[in-house]
């Protein structure tokens, strides 16, 4: 575990921490996003769902965001398609209300080999004028040794997929 634990920091080593980083232990953490998006709840909700749109490539396994998919029902899978033919299961969804909130569980990236659990919620939160939306997301990942020392680098690396998110959606 300790050499998955440095394959972890290496890779998010290089990106900015965002100061959202709201727990911390030595086997969980705590990170919350929130962006205000130029769109109506919709369109936010469209983009969100589709994640080959926003989501960057470098922090996929196949390092193309186009082999991402979303299928958000109950059960539904946050999913990558392999190059080989081989594939990844990002994260399940366990919660959907379509234009306000989804919840999915699962460990993106690297946090697949740790033996923790995390769950992930994004909720959608309408402007009064209905012409712009503000996105929450929270993600919780609790269990495994070491896991509090990530929680700035994973956060930066959630922090540039809300931006992407943002740009997707008010496109």
């Amino acid at each position: 575990m300790k050499a998955r634990l440095s394959i972890v920091l290496a890779l998010a080593a290089a990106m900015p921490a965002a100061a959202e980083v709201t727990a911390s232990t030595e086997t969980s953490f705590t990170v919350v996003e929130k962006a205000a998006i130029a769109a109506p709840p919709a369109k936010v909700w469209a983009a969100l769902v589709t994640p080959s749109a926003w989501w960057s490539g470098e922090h996929s396994w196949s390092g193309s965001a186009a082999n991402l998919s979303l299928d958000p029902r109950p059960g539904g899978c946050w999913c990558e398609k392999l190059p080989d033919g081989g594939g990844v299961e990002h994260m399940r969804v366990i919660f959907v209300r379509p234009g306000k909130m989804l919840r999915l569980s699962g460990g993106l990236g690297p946090l697949q080999s740790f033996p923790a659990s995390a769950v992930m919620t994004v909720t959608l939160d309408p402007a009064p004028d209905g012409k712009s939306t503000g996105v929450t997301v929270e993600y919780a990942v609790a269990g495994a040794p070491g896991l509090g020392r990530i929680a700035a680098p994973v956060d930066g690396v959630l922090a540039a997929q809300v931006a992407g998110l943002k740009a997707a959606a008010e496109r």
